[in-house]
């Protein structure tokens, strides 16, 4: 059956992301994907697209927006998020009335005529009426071997943090890929090119390049190509996917895919709400990412040397340390809203005087990559904030790669310690 570019909800895709990601940690995952669903309203969790593989098991949310997840669409069919980063959900932007709909032929047509000279099979699409997107998907044959194609088109707002995350480029601690480029067109477009690979532990061999185009009124173009005739389960059919960045480039540039995008009805449940209307639930700011990471620094035993650092605005921040053993991740997660899976979370863990419940977990970091630890200090303040602070150490210095050293370079009872620091809710 023909993959596409579908785009679900965030916790929809997280569920598969964790199960079907490379390299992917074990540690408590359902629970936490539990918590992602049911706190779904945190608007950090909403793009990122989740840590990738290596931190899944705890982190909820990602490192540097574009992560290579799968995700999948109404008929259950899997696809790449490496196009997308993050849910595109309709834009409440446009004021006028949708052109006349385009038919799924028609954006199968105007991709094959996009397309170098070639033969085509498995082909597949939606037009702009149909539900949940317009999408046209083929396999496409140069005659230097099948490759499979998927193209996707979407509207998002402008200016969002979600346009932000859709551009950026994966952070190779999670997401090891072979180049990504972000870049601002003449006419304000913003492109991302990108070429990594189906599984970022790179089990197989079967890589993935895309494209995406955000046009400065929302229209988002997505193309994905592979060097294998189906994105997963097929084998390696030639040495890289056919299209090179250029002609990636040139076929999402294409103003036909634009005047698509205008013709998907809009939404009316993505209309903005009205200024000054109350807002229920609303959950505290989230954490910074840049005061996190600074609060995990300076928690720090003496003797590690932070050799590198990275994370996300909010919630999520990591840092590699070496204490002249080898290197070690190190990641903490910052989360407000999570008392209602505490029963889960903490079932099995520990509750001090002062109601702050903690877990703690020792145990295997990688199921594909042998040795790989994970040690977790996991605790949550009382309050109805619901306030979660989850450091775990690694005995690798990124996701997916061997193990550097025997252990983590930090103790439980270190990251306990950490975790349970009042410089914690100085954050609050």
């Amino acid at each position: 059956m023909p993959e596409n570019q579908d785009q679900e909800l965030f916790e929809e895709r997280l569920s598969a992301a964790l199960h079907e990601t490379g390299g992917r940690f074990d540690a408590d995952r359902s629970a936490l994907v539990t918590g992602g669903r049911t706190r779904g309203r945190r608007a950090l969790t909403r793009r990122r697209a989740g840590v990738l593989g290596g931190v899944a098991g705890v982190a909820l949310v990602g490192v540097g927006g574009a992560m290579l997840l799968p995700q999948g669409d109404s008929d259950g069919r899997d696809v790449s998020a490496a196009t997308t980063g993050a849910t595109s959900a309709p834009s409440a932007s446009a004021t006028t009335p949708a052109p006349p709909p385009v038919s799924g032929d028609t954006v199968l047509g105007q991709l094959k005529e996009l397309l170098p000279d070639g033969e085509f099979s498995q082909e597949d699409a939606r037009g702009s009426a149909d539900e949940p997107s317009p999408y046209a998907y083929l396999v496409y044959d140069d005659g230097k071997g099948a490759a499979a194609i998927s193209m996707g088109l979407y509207r998002v707002e402008p200016g969002s943090d979600q346009v932000r995350q859709l551009m950026e480029c994966p952070d190779e601690t999670f997401v090891p890929h072979d180049s990504c480029s972000s870049t601002r067109l003449p006419d304000g477009s913003l492109l991302r090119l990108f070429k990594g690979y189906e599984y970022p532990d790179k089990r197989v061999e079967t890589k993935l390049w895309s494209a995406d185009l955000v046009t400065d009124k929302g229209q988002h173009v997505s193309l994905s190509e592979w060097n294998a005739p189906a994105q997963k389960g097929a084998p390696v059919s030639r040495a890289e996917p056919p299209l090179s960045a250029g002609q990636l480039k040139e076929v999402v540039t294409a103003e036909v895919w634009r005047r698509v995008v205008d013709a998907i009805p809009e939404d009316p449940k993505s209309a903005r709400p009205t200024e000054g209307a109350p807002s229920a639930d609303v959950p505290p700011a989230p954490v910074s990412g840049k005061d996190a990471n600074e609060t995990l620094v300076g928690l720090l035993p003496e003797g590690l040397d932070v050799v590198k650092e990275g994370g996300q605005e909010s919630e999520f921040t990591y840092v590699v340390v070496d204490d002249g053993q080898g290197e070690s991740l190190v990641q903490v997660n910052v989360q407000y809203g999570m008392n209602d899976v505490a029963g889960q979370l903490y079932a099995n863990g520990e509750t001090l005087p002062d109601g702050t419940r903690v877990a703690v977990r020792q145990g295997n970091g990688d199921d594909r990559v042998a040795g790989v630890l994970m040690w977790t200090a996991d605790t949550l303040r009382p309050g109805e904030d619901g306030f979660r602070v989850v450091i775990s150490a690694f005995n690798n210095g990124a996701a997916h790669a061997e193990p550097s050293r025997a252990t983590p370079a930090l103790t439980i009872d270190q990251l306990r310690e950490m975790a349970l620091s009042p410089e914690w809710d100085e954050l609050r």
